[in-house]
């Protein structure tokens, strides 16, 4: 068209103000962002429990070994890392944290401590699978059972296990007297000597070595040995070495009584007695590690030969 001068017109261009579009985060800031939401709400639903697990690992000597398993698990975790290429399982991760919540809840109104903390780890093995996938859980089951290893039992089932613990240290014990011909007279967990009594007490009975010794069977277990059922094995064989060696300890508590000061027998000398054997049963168990290994080795080369 042209204008009333003959000039023709210029055409008139608008520019129109696009949106910024922004660009979606990586796929790894959005992970560590819900890596980092997740572990803060675990946190604070499971504070209370973390609260007391830490306070009995620190005031009760029987869960007192949670004060080095726990950061023992930490570090065997972080030791293995990540499993490459790893899935998470949302599905699977998520029914597993439900179910840990519902026991939770079961646990609150019972009042019920290790059932509060048995679902805080369920919680935990939960927030993995959802993360990394189950083949992780399976990956770190050393530290899992660390962990698991960590928690006290329930003082019912504490109570349930001291006492068969106590009767047959008392047993090995008194045997052991009469192999040395002292007279002793057993009843129950009750050792009777000349002039003395000896009471096979609950903190007597073995149990803080059997539990340690069992840790210790699965540490090296795992560090030294290849073949699951030779792991188990080591698992196995430390609850009879763990009883043995309190039953020695017995015995050499009656021994010194019989022979010689009754008072030898508590106080500092009693303690220096007991982690002496536990240092005597730690190196048996590392002798039982080494055969086993040994045996390892030479069906390996059987194998290779044949």
């Amino acid at each position: 068209m042209t204008s009333s001068s003959g000039a023709m017109a210029e055409p008139v261009i608008e520019v129109a103000e696009v949106p910024a579009v922004r660009a979606p985060a990586p796929p790894g800031r959005r992970k560590s962002l819900s890596v980092a939401v997740t572990l803060a709400m675990f946190a604070l639903l499971y504070a209370p429990a973390m609260g007391t697990l830490l306070r009995d690992w620190w005031n009760d000597a029987d869960a007192a070994h949670g004060l080095l398993l726990a950061p023992l698990a930490l570090y065997f975790a972080w030791k293995r890392g990540v499993t490459p290429g790893s899935r998470g399982q949302p599905i699977l991760g998520s029914f597993v944290v439900g179910a840990a919540v519902l026991l939770t809840y079961v646990a609150q109104l019972a009042a019920e401590l290790f059932t509060l903390r048995f679902s805080m780890l369920l919680a935990a093995g939960g927030i993995i699978i959802c993360l990394y996938g189950l083949r992780q859980l399976v990956r770190w089951w050393l530290p899992v059972t660390l962990l698991v290893l960590s928690v006290p039992l329930p003082a019912v089932v504490l109570g349930e296990i001291a006492l068969p613990l106590q009767l047959r240290a008392s047993a090995i014990g008194a045997a052991l007297l009469e192999w040395r011909n002292v007279p002793v007279l057993l009843t129950g967990n009750v050792i009777r000597l000349p002039g003395q009594a000896l009471f096979v007490t609950e903190a007597c009975s073995g149990l803080r070595s059997l539990s340690a010794l069992i840790a210790l069977g699965l540490l090296m277990g795992s560090m030294f040995l290849t073949a699951p059922v030779s792991r188990v094995l080591i698992l196995l064989l430390s609850v009879p070495v763990a009883v043995l060696i309190n039953g020695v300890r017995v015995f050499l508590t009656g021994f010194i009584v019989f022979y010689g000061d009754p008072k030898l027998a508590t106080g500092f000398m009693h303690m220096t007695e007991g982690w002496v054997l536990f240092v005597v049963a730690f190196a048996t168990l590392g002798a039982i590690t080494a055969v086993v290994a040994a045996a390892e080795r030479w069906i390996k080369g059987r194998r290779a030969i044949a």
